[in-house]
């Protein structure tokens, strides 16, 4: 049993004419005729009493009738369902943001988001770059926000923002007030990191291998605050986002913009390459696509 017969059959049905029902639907007479032909053989019933002057519906064509309206309007629903999740008028998105991305470029975005797409549900995940890249890899998030640079034979990437990381040291500090250190001149401080997870873990020890030498990791944390506030009590050195170093209370704490080299915190949006992409998904790409011209 096709579709499109019981389509055929619901209109000759309404019309109790073959030929109206023809004109109707843009089908030829024949082959309406041979498609209800072909439903009734194939239910081993008759649907039409074709004996008398006007065409009439047998009680075996009452009840397909039923049926055939109720799975037409199912259709018709679920077509109608299909098309409000293309036009984002309902879904589901799973974002993942490390905790400090989060706070310094999001807030703002998510809102507009979900004000012009009220129907979306979204859902945040705050957890660090790299297990943000393992969820999405896992279909487990449908877009991440990570620090540069990724797979990109896994994940199709979209660049948001190139920014670098500032150094933070205690007010009382040597090399409070400067504007640039080199990197080499940190090997013996004690360093107050991002825990492992995070990209910006790797991003600082693997700068400092290459000046020559592992940094001393005296502490680690998940919060930018806190991560601040030991800088404050003396407890180290640590780099932050220069977005982020700006909310730090610098009553405690001196900011050293610039490092020589410098360490990069450059953002993306990714997605798998290997996994289904939900509408709701497309939008929210599509959305920070337009935000990202908008800001140009």
């Amino acid at each position: 049993m096709e579709f499109q017969q019981l389509l055929y059959f619901a209109e000759v049905a309404k019309q109790l004419s073959f030929s109206k029902a023809a004109q109707s639907l843009h089908s030829s007479q024949p082959s309406l005729s041979k498609a209800i032909k072909n439903l009734e053989e194939e239910l081993g019933v008759v649907l039409f009493d074709r004996t008398t002057r006007y065409l009439r519906l047998t009680d075996d064509g009452e009840v397909v009738l039923k049926y055939a309206m109720e799975t037409i309007a199912m259709s018709r629903d679920l077509q109608s369902t299909l098309n409000e999740g293309r036009q984002l008028k309902r879904g589901k998105l799973s974002l993942g943001l490390p905790p400090v991305i989060g706070s310094s470029f999001f807030p703002r975005m998510i809102a507009d988001f979900r004000g012009e797409y009220p129907g979306v549900q979204l859902r945040l995940v705050e957890e660090g770059g790299k297990v943000v890249e393992q969820l999405v890899r896992e279909a487990k998030l449908d877009v991440g926000v990570v620090v540069l640079p990724v797979d990109e034979e896994q994940f199709e990437v979209f660049p948001l923002a190139e920014r670098q990381l500032s150094l933070i040291v205690n007010s009382s500090h040597a090399l409070a007030g400067a504007q640039t250190v080199h990197l080499a001149e940190l090997k013996e401080e004690p360093f107050i990191l991002f825990r492992e997870g995070f990209s910006l873990y790797d991003r600082v020890r693997e700068s400092c291998i290459q000046e020559g030498f592992e940094p001393k990791i005296a502490y680690e944390s998940s919060q930018w605050d806190f991560i601040g506030e030991m800088v404050g009590a003396g407890l180290g050195i640590a780099f932050l986002p220069d977005t982020v170093s700006r909310k730090i209370d610098l009553g405690s704490v001196s900011v050293i913009p610039e490092t020589i080299p410098p360490i990069r915190w450059d953002l993306a949006a990714i997605w798998s390459k290997n996994h289904y992409l939900s509408h709701a998904a497309r939008g929210w790409i599509e959305f920070i696509r337009r935000q990202q011209v908008r800001g140009n």
